[in-house]
């Protein structure tokens, strides 16, 4: 007999699980490691990339709470589906796995790559081994444990930006004395606010995209949470700020802490900046910090994609037994799938060290973009035949929707011709071409 979501699944998840979920998923090696590229790229002008892209994620956002409100008990992939059929649905939610998959072997590589801060002669590849198996480890646990593991992992890593930004600030203003103060000096020498001119902003965009994917994993705890209708909307208009603060705020301390084209990309910025200011011993609970983030940030991706599985399976567009659930009500088939994937990333880090990370970050950022523009076209056409009037609406229904989707096609279609990202956005393209012909075939049957 085949399962149900309701079945199988446990309305578990509360109101400040999602929330921190949502965060956990967005703030981690985006923020941490890959802030180093995105200052590099557009020094730190590049606040206004993390701004912008922030605006286009208040409206996916929207969209998801929106629809949310009138389909009740259905998660993202099936607003996709209502608004379009099952095939996109199936693309994208096999590229919605895809992504979660490239996130995780991310994080966990990022992981391992701030264990060497402490074990420099550890091979990254051990340790990237090693915090993939503690995150597969607390995926077994029963949805409410893991939201509520989630809660507290997510919490550490916020309540130390917020640490971070007032302990930057200090340093910066000369409030704690250092070695040398710089004020606001370091945000007009060496280039100026945007030395790289404003076209690096765009250059930026793709890790940014990195940096914001996730947050619409909301739209998958749906089927988890009692009474998501009501509760979603309230928690996408507290999340979205609290995103681009998070944000802008620190790598404006970083910026303005040490010059732009001092950043080595080597570790994470956070650390590098408070060991230059002295602070030997910062670095050190800071280094801490930044692995039980991205550890975070790779438990809400393996969640992310072991219940987009759990989904398809159901719906017939995955193999049956990703659908099958422990008494937990844990997706263990999908879990198991997850956890090879994994083990071809450690297997990545120790053939590729040095590029395996500048490789997979344009990936889940070109899909992330498809997804949202998925979002934004499936609230479009569903406003028009909503059964019931939606208790939360997005502003300036069709032009906002519209406009958004729109901008970020444009994105999408600039990083194909960009020739650093070459190798990434090639997978993604050759994926998708082999979802498409996959989907030609599988619903013909039911299209003829």
């Amino acid at each position: 007999m085949k399962a149900t979501p309701e079945a199988s699944l446990q309305k578990r998840l509360l109101p400040r699980h999602i929330t921190f979920m949502a965060m956990g998923g967005v703030i981690g090696t985006g923020i941490f490691k890959g802030s180093s590229d995105t200052i590099g790229l557009a020094g730190p002008g590049v606040i206004f990339t993390y701004i912008f892209a922030g605006l286009l994620l208040l409206v996916v956002m929207g969209a998801i709470a929106e629809m949310a409100t009138v389909y009740p008990n259905r998660n993202m992939k099936d607003f996709i589906s209502l608004a379009f059929g099952q095939r996109l649905a199936f693309i994208v939610g096999w590229l919605y796995c895809f992504m979660w998959l490239a996130v995780c072997v991310i994080e966990v590589i990022a992981a391992g790559s701030f264990l060497q801060f402490w074990f420099a002669d550890t091979p990254l590849w051990v340790l990237s081994l090693a915090s993939a198996i503690f995150v597969l480890l607390v995926n077994l646990l029963s949805v409410g444990r893991l939201g509520e593991l989630e809660f507290w992992l997510a919490g550490i890593k916020i309540a130390m930006i917020i640490v971070f930004i007032i302990l930057g600030a200090c340093l910066l203003f000369g409030i704690i004395p250092s070695n040398d103060t710089p004020y606001l000096s370091n945000f007009t020498a060496h280039g100026g606010f945007l030395p790289n001119g404003w076209m690096a902003i765009v250059s930026a965009l793709l890790v940014v995209m990195f940096s914001y994917g996730g947050s619409e994993l909301i739209g998958l705890t749906l089927n988890e949470t009692p009474d998501a209708a009501k509760v979603l909307p309230r928690i996408v208009k507290s999340f979205i700020l609290r995103i681009v603060l998070f944000y802008t705020l620190p790598i404006l301390i970083i910026c303005g802490l040490i010059p732009w084209n001092q950043l080595s990309g080597q570790e994470s910025p956070f650390v590098q900046v408070l060991t230059a200011t002295g602070l030997k011993g910062a670095a050190h609970i800071m280094n801490f910090i930044l692995v039980t983030a991205v550890l975070s940030a790779a438990n809400s991706g393996i969640y992310g994609a072991t219940r987009m599985l759990h989904s398809m399976a159901i719906n017939n567009e995955a193999p049956a037994l990703l659908a099958r659930t422990n008494r937990r009500g844990v997706p263990i088939n999908s879990l198991v799938l997850c956890a090879i994937v994994l083990l071809i990333g450690a297997w990545l880090a120790y053939i590729a060290q040095d590029q395996v990370f500048s490789i997979l970050i344009a990936v889940p950022g070109f899909v992330v973009l498809l997804v949202w523009i998925s979002i934004c076209l499936s609230q479009l056409k569903l406003r028009r035949n909503y059964p019931v009037q939606p208790q939360f609406r997005i502003w300036g229904y069709p032009y906002i929707s519209g406009l958004t989707a729109l901008t970020l096609a444009v994105i999408a279609v600039l990083f194909l011709f960009d020739a650093n990202n070459r190798i990434s956005i090639g997978t993604c393209i050759a994926f998708l071409i082999v979802l498409l012909i996959s989907a030609l075939f599988k619903f013909r049957k039911k299209e003829a």
